[in-house]
């Protein structure tokens, strides 16, 4: 579930419209995007038009893309002007990094594989700044919009934290415990417990038989197993 990340900054003549303040950054913001459009496309848009809605980051199921540098604020968090003391209650648009988790409206795998690349992504970006799991929030936290709607009203808010914390932590690559060495392998317990969650949820919405949740657990589902399952479970969301 590796993704690409990328750069692709709003111009500077929007910052006025867009990022107008210098900024230090004290937490990151999570959304849900509640389209199904891809973090190119989520990028492209906030770009080309003149709205103050803005962004860091958006992140889909191949891709991570930065569009504002992060000592630049972004309007995203529905607090107006806010406050520059971390103290102060309205603080997101002034001091958040805001993350954009694509694929949010319709769920299913594309965006299960979107949410997992952002806990790795958040990881990343909490030990490049020294920051602890208590600088993540949700944009409900600074102004009670129900979002990010898909991990709220799923009620794994508790769970995505626990994810990135075990993100942050230093990877020992995991012995094979298969003899099919064409049998999938984690390098870590939070993309394999992502995985086990996908495979899960279609078993519960009878998209897909038990059999397949057996044969992940028991270690011997391969790649190519996997990236069939996928397309049926998309094919019967549709």
């Amino acid at each position: 579930m590796a993704y690409t990340f990328k750069q692709c900054f709003l111009p500077s003549n929007k910052y006025s419209i867009k990022a107008p303040f210098i900024m230090t950054p004290k937490f990151i913001t999570v959304h849900n995007t509640a389209n199904d459009k891809p973090a190119a496309n989520e990028i492209s848009y906030m770009i080309s038009n003149n709205n103050q809605v803005s962004y860091h980051i958006a992140v889909d199921d191949k891709e991570v893309i930065q569009a504002i540098p992060f000592n630049r604020n972004a309007w995203h968090c529905g607090d107006g002007g806010g406050s520059t003391d971390p103290n102060a209650l309205k603080k997101g648009n002034r001091l958040s990094i805001g993350i954009e988790i694509c694929y949010s409206k319709s769920g299913g795998v594309r965006y299960g594989v979107a949410e997992e690349n952002a806990v790795q992504y958040i990881a990343v970006l909490l030990k490049q700044f020294g920051w602890g799991i208590d600088r993540v929030k949700k944009h409900q936290d600074w102004n009670g919009k129900y979002c990010p709607h898909r991990i709220l009203s799923e009620d794994r808010w508790g769970r995505f934290l626990k994810r990135i914390e075990e993100a942050m932590k230093p990877k020992d690559s995991e012995k094979p415990t298969e003899k099919d060495d064409d049998a999938m392998k984690f390098t870590n317990e939070t993309t394999k417990a992502a995985v086990h969650d996908y495979i899960q949820q279609a078993v519960d919405k009878k998209l897909i038989d038990k059999s397949w949740l057996e044969k992940f657990d028991k270690g011997t589902m391969t790649s190519g197993d996997f990236e069939g399952l996928k397309i049926i479970i998309a094919q019967r969301s549709a």
